[in-house]
């Protein structure tokens, strides 16, 4: 065995993980490659061309790398426990009213889990991927960070990494920007890689239609939902939807209607069946509350903390103060953010840090959290 170890490295067939097999394998590690399958196009019920991380394509240009470089590589067939865990937790938000983000869901339960059950049984001391993040071991903790591409960073995603998966983790790539990795293939005569096409939908909606999924997943669906109401934040009611599970906080494009001025969804009400529409001001939110939380830094928080609050993937982030409620986090924004969308990952940064992140609950107004505390408080007593 290399003096410096056995890796398990998570091998897509794409640019980004293939690289990182290959600055292991130049580093002196001694890697194995594993492409995990989570899903296949058939099972979506799609027409579209099978592509991605799961098509055998993919699968053949990984395994086609490893055989070119001389290590062993394995493919690790995990439809069964995606599909339990990932998929039936996106159709379960939906149809409770909230947005989810698979993606975040299976890098955090299922991928690091399932490397590291495989790394384990093939004596690998670590296990790799191709994510554009660091890793770190501060005063006994292990602490995510963004990487030095802030175009591709993706420690958004990890933040539900545990302590014990971060400390077997590597990732080659944090140190690295794209462009430097597009030219480490050319110079290294995989062309093959940087004319490879990256796709960014979800790798079981391949079609991006959302609503076809949900409607061939659900039986009825259509039938138990149909005849919702779009309607104000007052109660007023101004037209018909398709059906709650059909719209997300912040969608404004697809609704059907025509108020005469633009309209965004502010809020689902799953238990009434109601979309409520309002203006882009009406969007607006000055906290949240999120739980499930994973504190990657501190592992709890006694006082008040300053971070930058990201709020979805592609967010720059927003200044908050957090604080932890119990088993909550309760986050005020220093200035309003628009369509914070319960189901979706919220992720707290110091500096270039994660400090832990979870899964959004609920948001709030600050005039609306103040008005229902004294209608509790005049119920109560």
């Amino acid at each position: 065995m290399s003096k410096k170890g056995r890796v398990l490295v998570a091998m897509s067939g794409g640019i980004d993980s293939s690289l990182a097999a290959v600055l292991l394998h130049e580093q002196g590690y001694e890697v194995i490659g594993m492409t995990m399958k989570t899903w296949d196009y058939a099972s979506s019920g799609s027409s579209k061309k099978e592509t991605g991380c799961c098509s055998l394509d993919s699968i053949n240009d990984a395994r086609n790398l490893a055989v070119t470089l001389g290590f062993p590589h394995y493919i690790l067939d995990i439809r069964e426990e995606f599909g339990d865990y990932v998929i039936n937790h996106f159709t379960d938000e939906y149809l409770a009213g909230r947005t989810p983000n698979p993606c975040v869901l299976c890098n955090t339960h299922i991928k690091w889990d399932s490397l590291l059950r495989r790394a384990d049984k093939l004596g690998c001391d670590y296990i790799a991927t191709g994510h554009y993040a660091k890793v770190r071991e501060e005063n006994g903790r292990y602490v995510i960070s963004r990487g030095k591409d802030l175009n591709k960073d993706q420690s958004y995603a990890l933040w539900g990494v545990s302590q014990e998966s971060l400390s077997r983790t590597i990732l080659p790539l944090g140190d690295m920007t794209k462009p430097e990795i597009r030219q480490m293939a050319k110079d290294k005569g995989f062309y093959e890689l940087v004319n490879k096409s990256e796709s960014y939908e979800i790798c079981f909606v391949p079609d991006n239609d959302y609503r076809g999924f949900l409607k061939r997943r659900v039986d009825g669906l259509e039938e138990k939902v149909a005849g919702g109401e779009f309607v104000l934040e007052d109660g007023t009611v101004v037209g018909k939807h398709e059906g709650y599970p059909f719209y997300t906080v912040g969608q404004r494009k697809g609704l059907g209607i025509a108020l005469g001025y633009p309209v965004y969804v502010t809020e689902i009400r799953k238990d009434k069946n109601q979309v409520v529409l309002g203006t882009f001001d009406e969007l607006s939110r000055d906290g949240m509350y999120v739980k499930n939380l994973v504190m990657s830094k501190y592992p709890e928080l006694t006082d008040r903390l300053d971070t930058v609050t990201k709020v979805r993937y592609n967010d720059g982030g927003t200044p908050a103060v957090i604080e932890q409620v119990g088993d909550s986090m309760k986050v005020y924004f220093g200035k309003g953010v628009s369509a914070v969308a319960p189901g979706q990952a919220a992720v707290f940064y110091e500096g270039d840090d994660v400090v832990g992140g979870g899964w959004i609950q609920s948001a709030f107004r600050q005039n609306r959290e103040q008005k229902d505390a004294k209608k509790e408080l005049t119920t109560t007593n």
